[in-house]
């Protein structure tokens, strides 16, 4: 058990967490990393406890290290100090600094690497609540929602955005080269071809939603080599390892969050939850008791916190911080 050291300026519950500085939060990565190695000694451990017992500071920093570790499993228990010197194990290398920097970043940087860690290098990102415009070298414009990332890769013979994850809107001009190129959005599901148009693209883990706003588009699977299915102006298609599914009408409401908009009609409130989570940093949860409700409405996604603060008047919810970055919405208190 640890014991000693002034505990009193630990944050309380509920209160926003301090920063750490970035030394402080190398040195608690650096002690959380060997301690998992499996073969800190005896000696290792009482200095670890020394040194969190010596501040406040030290203490909060290992706590935190030891929450975003057990969160995104950076440090499996097979990963040790004794072997980070190793040119073999760039890859232990990069855990210790992404834990370090996140440590110090806070949740506000958890909710970005949570998508997926692979995105920070990314050409654009956009951070949770965040929404991006870029207009590229032929003149198209790039839209990124919330959470987004995305590579551009423009040829010669090819116009290529790469949609690590997240969801884009694009206005894709025709080319003016002699030799006209293909204007693509690569996913992790299959491909979809442009010249000029107006769609939308949203990938989620192993579903991605395609709507055409203005124009025709070409989807085609990658697990499902064949014909392409074609989408014209009001028609949406998904992508699933099964292939591309048939044109459906379009959601008239796809492309809303462009003007900041979050539209529910008869919406669950698990569902909204979650679709409210995306533009929120930290984490958004919704108590089963409650989850079947629904919920109807245009919300303003500038400003979540006020979405939440609404929801008691319309339904029998309480909204709970644990903290900023951690929000329950559950069943109303008997007494309310």
């Amino acid at each position: 058990m640890h014991h000693g050291g002034d505990l009193t300026a630990l944050p309380e519950a509920g209160a926003e967490l301090p920063a750490v500085e970035r030394s402080v939060a190398r040195e608690a990565a650096r002690w959380l990393m060997r301690l998992s190695s499996g073969r800190a000694t005896e000696a290792e451990r009482r200095a670890c406890d020394q040194w969190r017992a010596s501040k406040a500071e030290h203490e909060y920093a290992w706590q935190r290290a030891q929450r975003v570790n057990e969160r995104f499993g950076l440090i499996p228990s097979a990963l040790g100090m004794a072997t980070l010197n190793r040119p073999a194990l760039k890859n232990r290398r990069a855990a210790l600094k992404t834990l370090a920097a996140l440590v110090a970043a806070g949740p506000a940087a958890w909710a970005a690497w949570r998508a997926d860690p692979l995105d920070w290098s990314a050409d654009y990102r956009s951070a949770a609540g965040e929404r991006r415009d870029v207009q590229l070298a032929d003149g198209s414009m790039l839209h990124l929602n919330t959470g987004s990332a995305v590579d551009v890769m423009f040829s010669a013979t090819a116009r290529l955005l790469r949609l690590r994850s997240g969801e884009i809107a694009v206005h894709a001009v025709a080319d003016t080269a002699v030799r006209p190129r293909p204007f693509v959005v690569r996913t992790r599901l299959g491909d979809i071809e442009a010249q000029a148009s107006r769609f939308c693209v949203r990938q989620e883990g192993a579903f991605c939603r395609v709507s055409v706003q203005e124009g025709r588009v070409r989807v085609s699977s990658a697990a499902q080599p064949g014909a392409p299915v074609s989408l014209s102006a009001g028609e949406q298609g998904s992508l699933t390892d099964a292939g591309v599914s048939p044109p459906s009408p379009a959601d008239p409401h796809a492309s809303d969050w462009l003007r900041g908009v979050l539209y529910a009609s008869r919406m669950r409130l698990d569902a909204f939850a979650a679709e409210l989570d995306r533009y929120r940093p930290g984490i958004l949860r919704c108590d089963p008791e409650v989850a079947h409700l629904r919920i109807s409405g245009a919300f303003q996604l500038r400003d979540t916190d006020a979405v939440l603060a609404a929801l008691p008047a319309t339904l029998p919810v309480q909204v709970r911080y644990r903290t900023p970055y951690w929000v329950t919405i559950g069943p109303r208190a008997a007494d309310a």
